[in-house]
C-alpha cells in the first residue's frame, strides 16, 4: 500500500489548523515535509483534498469525505497500540464533552460511577473532559476532537448521531424576596401572564442548550423579553435569581441545592410544565473503542433510572 497513516495524520492535522505551517507545529515537523505530505497523498489517491487560498488550505468536498475515514483508521491504530496497556490506562483516553448544566451537576457523578477507584492504580492519569455549550460541544465532537458529547438540547450537526438520554425538568425560579414571590403568596394562586411579562428575566447566551429550552417554554407565552440579563452560564444566573435580580427558567439539575436550602422558590404561573430532552452525541463514522462502548452502556443504564 502507498498510502501512510503518518500521511494521514499530518492530512487531520492539516485540516484542523488550515495551514501547513500550524500544522508542523503541532506535529512536530518541518513547514516543507508537511507540504510534501500533503502534496504526495493527493498525488496517491489522484484527489485534490484542499482549496489553496494564499497561506491557507480550506478542506473541499474531497477533503470532507476523506476527514471521517481518515480519523477512523488513526483511531483504530491508536486502538491496535492501546491493547497491551492496562485498562486503566485505557479509560483515561476517553475525550468526553458535556453542555454546561449536564457538566456540571451530572456528569461529575458518572465519572464518579465509571471510573471507580482504577485511576488511583494506574501510575498516570490524564483524563480529558470539556464544559462548554452544546453548539460547541457538537461542534467538537464533529471535528472528532471529542469522542462523545452530553448536550442539553438538539443538535444541529448532520455528522453526528444524536441519541436521547435524561429528561430534565424546567422551572421558573426566584429569589425568597422577590416580587413575583410575594405576589404569589398574597393572591394565594398562579402567577398571571401580565406580571410575568414586567419582570425582569435573567437567561443565558445565544447558542446554549438552556437558552434555547428556555426561550421554548417562555417566549411563546411572553411574546419577548421586556427587560433582560444574559449571563454565561447556569450557575451564575441561579446566583443572581438568589440575589433578587430577577427571574429564571432552570433546569431542576441547578436549582435543587439552592430551593431545598431556602434561597430560590420554585414559582407556578399560567405557563404549562416543561421539560427537555438530552442527548448523547457521537460522530456518524466514530470507531468504539470498549472504554467508549462502556460509558455508552453506563449512559444507557443511568437513563432507566
Amino acid at each position: 500500500m502507498r498510502l501512510t497513516l503518518r500521511q494521514l495524520q499530518i492530512f487531520m492535522a492539516v485540516a484542523r489548523s488550515g495551514s501547513t505551517a500550524s500544522a508542523a507545529e503541532a506535529i512536530a515537523l518541518s513547514q516543507s515535509a508537511t507540504s510534501s505530505a500533503i502534496n504526495e497523498l493527493e498525488r496517491v489517491l489522484s484527489l485534490q483534498l484542499f482549496d489553496r487560498s494564499g497561506r491557507r488550505l480550506v478542506l473541499n468536498d474531497n477533503g470532507r469525505a476523506l476527514l471521517p475515514r481518515a480519523q477512523a483508521l488513526l483511531e483504530g491504530a491508536a486502538d491496535v497500540e492501546r491493547m497491551g496497556l492496562a485498562p486503566e490506562e485505557q479509560l483515561q483516553m476517553l475525550r468526553i464533552g458535556a453542555s454546561t448544566t449536564l457538566g456540571n451537576h451530572v456528569l461529575p457523578g458518572l465519572l464518579a460511577e465509571y471510573l471507580g477507584n482504577r485511576h488511583e492504580k494506574a501510575a498516570s492519569w490524564h483524563a480529558r473532559l470539556a464544559i462548554n455549550n452544546s453548539a460547541e460541544i457538537c461542534a467538537r465532537v464533529a471535528a472528532f476532537e471529542l469522542d462523545i458529547g452530553l448536550i442539553e438540547g438538539p443538535s444541529h450537526e448532520p455528522a453526528l448521531e444524536v441519541n436521547p438520554w435524561l429528561r430534565d425538568e424546567l422551572v421558573l425560579v426566584a429569589s425568597p424576596r422577590h416580587e413575583m414571590v410575594k405576589l404569589a403568596g398574597s393572591q394565594g394562586r398562579i402567577l398571571p401572564m401580565d406580571a410575568l411579562r414586567k419582570a425582569v428575566w435573567l437567561v443565558r447566551e445565544e447558542g446554549s442548550g438552556t437558552r434555547e429550552a428556555s426561550d421554548a417554554a417562555v417566549l411563546p407565552h411572553l411574546g419577548g423579553y421586556q427587560r433582560s440579563i444574559e449571563l454565561g452560564s447556569s450557575e451564575a444566573i441561579r446566583n443572581a435569581a438568589a440575589l433578587g435580580l430577577g427571574m429564571a427558567c432552570l433546569s431542576r439539575f441547578v436549582i435543587e441545592d439552592f430551593v431545598r436550602d431556602g434561597r430560590l422558590v420554585v414559582l407556578e404561573s399560567e405557563m404549562p410544565p416543561t421539560d427537555r430532552q438530552c442527548y448523547w452525541v457521537v460522530h456518524r463514522d466514530k470507531h468504539f473503542t470498549p472504554a467508549l462502548r462502556a460509558f455508552v452502556q453506563l449512559l444507557q443504564n443511568a437513563r432507566g433510572h
